[in-house]
């Protein structure tokens, strides 16, 4: 867990970098996808996930498919907000869970 601070307008803010495993095996798609889009969307917190560079908003199903990341795929979550520290661990446990998929 790497954290970093910023100040903007004299105030500390506390910046969440994570990283994560894909370990789903059929790797972040469409209803994976929807399942982050949907636990993002209950915090107030900014969630981004990173992949080589490219940046995919957690409440944009769209650019999360676009980063095509499947098993194996070492995404790189970051969370900036008031409840940043229970948006990163709920997602990571939404990984860890595989998006609560079972194999078939």
């Amino acid at each position: 867990l790497h954290v970093t601070e910023k100040s903007r307008a004299f105030r500390r803010i506390v910046v969440i970098n994570q990283s994560i495993i894909v370990t789903n095996p059929r790797g972040l798609h469409a209803r994976s996808a929807s399942a982050i889009v949907r636990l993002g969307q209950t915090f107030e917190s900014s969630i981004k996930f990173e992949k080589d560079g490219r940046f995919a908003g957690g409440r944009n199903i769209m650019e999360l498919l676009l980063l095509e990341a499947p098993k194996g795929t070492s995404l790189v979550l970051h969370c900036e907000g008031p409840d940043e520290d229970q948006a990163a661990k709920e997602m990571i446990d939404l990984f860890a869970r595989n998006f609560g998929e079972t194999e078939t």
